[in-house]
């Protein structure tokens, strides 16, 4: 140690040392670095040399070697098992089977025939409403509203209520269904093609919003079978006023007009409506006044402000399940009464 102190006081003498060699084998230079170990601090004791290697020997090599071996799918789930134990086999739940009416009847009647077309078929049908001991299509609907359909229904009335008062608000829904009525027998004019009946109707601008927001969509209708038409199910007993029955872009649908403030794209925004259009198709493909079966459904929703109409389209497929869910709602109609 003294020599050592007595080298580094003189320049140049420690560089010396190492290039004399003191005996035959020359040392490495690592030796000196590993001889410096002696004057350092003692390692603290590194807590994870405690754990059973020899036990986590494959995670541990798994953990080690990431950057060398990509994991698998396998060494998860053997690490996964290794530190939570195997997994339970648990089962999805199974999905809750579709509630199938008791009393189904097909949609598409499968007795009906078509007969051949007459001189009379391009006018359409306008058959009156039979006052029968049956209920309409709209009072079933009415009478089988679900629990948060009341609620939300009554919150809103309520707050109509709030904003124009009782009296206020008896008005507004006498010129809702006002508007409606118009609106109705406008399209009716323009499909028998009494312009100037449409012209005098729409001067007013009461209902001027609502055809200029359904031009696009009579541009694709043709063929009109029936308007403002009655029609009754002779098995299922209940009856209905169909708006339209004509050809949307070259099918055969029931068509049903609305009238809306509020923008309605989609065909969950018309709430019931859907359930309205498939019991008028069964209605008609079991009622003998027509000599044709409908597969497909329309819904229209016009806006008063004369923005564009949402033409909501009903393919067969849809139409079969909104009528098993309108037979539902016919059971539950007539269960309670």
């Amino acid at each position: 140690m003294q020599f050592l102190q007595i080298l580094s006081r003189k320049p140049g003498k420690l560089e010396m040392l190492f290039q004399i060699p003191f005996c035959q084998k020359q040392f490495p230079y690592s030796c000196l670095a590993t001889s410096a170990c002696i004057y350092s601090k003692k390692k603290k004791a590194n807590s994870y040399e405690q754990v059973d290697q020899e036990k986590y020997k494959n995670l541990v090599y798994s953990v080690t070697s990431y950057k060398t071996s990509a994991q698998t799918p396998e060494t998860i789930f053997e690490e996964d098992n290794l530190l939570y134990g195997p997994p339970d086999k648990h089962r999805p739940p199974a999905k809750a089977g579709t509630k199938t009416p008791k009393n189904w009847v097909p949609l598409i009647n499968p007795n009906k025939r078509i007969p051949p077309l007459n001189s009379d078929s391009n006018l359409p049908r306008k058959i009156m409403l039979q006052k029968m001991k049956m209920p309409s299509v709209t009072h079933i609907l009415q009478q089988t509203l679900s629990p948060q359909q009341v609620f939300y229904l009554e919150r809103w009335k309520q707050k109509m209520i709030v904003e124009l008062g009782k009296d206020g608000f008896e008005k507004y829904t006498k010129n809702l269904f006002l508007q409606g009525e118009l609106f109705h027998s406008a399209l009716e004019s323009i499909f028998l093609s009494e312009e100037m009946a449409v012209k005098e109707k729409s001067e007013d601008g009461v209902i001027s919003g609502y055809l200029s927001s359904v031009e696009h969509v009579l541009e694709d209708i043709s063929e009109v079978k029936a308007l403002e038409s009655g029609v009754h199910h002779e098995t299922l007993q209940y009856l209905g006023l169909v708006d339209c029955v004509a050809k949307y872009r070259g099918q055969l649908c029931v068509i049903d007009w609305k009238t809306s403030e509020k923008p309605k794209p989609f065909l969950k925004n018309t709430y019931d409506n859907p359930l309205q259009v498939a019991a008028y198709i069964g209605a008609i493909n079991h009622d003998t006044n027509y000599d044709f079966q409908v597969r497909c459904g329309l819904i229209v929703v016009a806006y008063k402000n004369g923005s564009p109409a949402h033409p909501h389209f009903m393919d067969p497929d849809l139409c079969s399940q909104y009528w098993n869910k309108w037979l539902l709602r016919l059971e539950e109609y007539m269960d309670r009464n």
